[in-house]
């Protein structure tokens, strides 16, 4: 019996390994690499038809802390979830100040892998960048100048956003005034500790998404110990009615002024919520290859694999751009989560996707 499972566990770890291969040989490579760290914002056409900043302010809020508690992990804000969101404000009419809780340079978390021509050109940008390095103290922020506050995700924003009174005064009383809240994946951290002037949670009621616990858990198995809490569990137990999406895709939630998005793949639909929530209809624009690999693991998600094939074509003859890395990515995903067949399935996305010369 002994030999025979040993046997079948043998079979199943080259089966994988033949796997991982195959699918590591469809993989886009990084030869455009170079050209694309260095875009620079009037490079980008989205940008080119930029409306002149007229309709007022949004505050951009990021976490100063870079480590994850006593783990000694690094973290910082998420730089692609900053990005992507200050260029969908700036187009469409609006100046974005940053501010962290301790002002100054806050930490940033670069992860190359995500990296796209809107985050680098955010990096080449030298007044996104003095805004960035110098950020305001959020204890100086004058909040009355400003149609939006916009919390951006990272690790760090789980041990100070919660608690901190410049936050909590600041979304209270925007929430009580109408004012527009946006949160992205941790970000959604900065609601949890605070009570509108009913002495109820703000959260209490309300549809609020955020990073999961199964997107947590399976980046971090040891999170319980490493974070105060795991953003879902809190969020729920202060009464939100908390809304999820399928792991690492798209999923935004809307409760009257209060926009909240689950992971770094909302970020634009949720800054594109909150400009329509500020009452203006968002400027058109081309979505990035990431943004049609989403859609195309989305259709998989809902209509199964092959509607998913048939985007994959539609995408082609529309000779649209696709991240096939990401479908890969979650091919990893499935795998880790034990869902065999659907790794499979995206496996062969990703080899149809090449057959089809889709790339970013």
């Amino acid at each position: 019996m002994i030999k025979k499972i040993g046997s079948v566990v043998l079979a199943a770890f080259a089966a994988l390994l033949i796997l991982g291969l195959w699918l590591s040989s469809l993989l886009e490579d990084d030869s455009h690499r170079q050209t694309l760290e260095q875009t620079r914002p009037e490079a980008l056409a989205y940008l080119r038809s930029a409306i002149m900043p007229s309709r007022g302010k949004i505050l951009a809020v990021v976490t100063s802390t870079d480590s994850m508690g006593a783990s000694g992990r690094y973290t910082g804000y998420e730089l692609t979830e900053l990005a992507r969101a200050y260029y969908v404000f700036t187009a469409n009419g609006f100046e974005v100040d940053i501010a962290s809780p301790a002002g100054g340079e806050p930490p940033a978390v670069i992860d190359t892998d995500d990296m796209g021509a809107y985050d680098y050109a955010f990096i080449n940008d030298a007044q996104a960048q003095r805004k960035l390095t110098h950020s305001l103290p959020l204890a100086e922020v004058n909040g009355d100048v400003y149609e939006a506050v916009y919390f951006v995700g990272g690790k760090g924003a789980m041990f100070d956003f919660p608690g901190n009174g410049a936050i909590q005064a600041l979304v209270r009383r925007y929430f009580e005034t109408g004012k527009v809240i946006g949160a992205v994946c941790h970000g959604p951290a900065a609601l949890v500790e605070v009570t509108l002037s009913n002495g109820r949670p703000l959260v209490e009621g309300r549809r609020v998404s955020g990073f999961t616990n199964e997107e947590e858990l399976l980046l971090i198995p040891g999170a319980r110990e490493i974070f105060p809490f795991l953003l879902q569990e809190q969020l729920t137990a202060l009464g939100a009615r908390f809304y999820s999406g399928p792991v690492y895709l798209n999923t935004i939630s809307q409760d009257k002024n209060l926009l909240t998005g689950q992971n770094p793949w909302s970020v634009w639909s949720l800054a594109e919520a909150m400009i329509s929530q500020l009452g203006y209809r968002p400027l058109p624009r081309e979505l990035t290859g990431e943004e049609h690999a989403v859609a195309v693991l989305e259709r998989y998600e809902t209509l199964g694999n092959g509607a998913a094939r048939a985007m994959l074509t539609e995408l082609s003859e529309q000779r649209r751009p696709l991240t096939r890395n990401l479908i890969a990515m979650h091919s990893i995903v499935a795998l880790m989560q034990l869902k065999v067949g659907k790794a499979i399935d995206l496996v062969g996305l990703v080899w149809r996707a090449k057959q089809l010369d889709l790339s970013s």
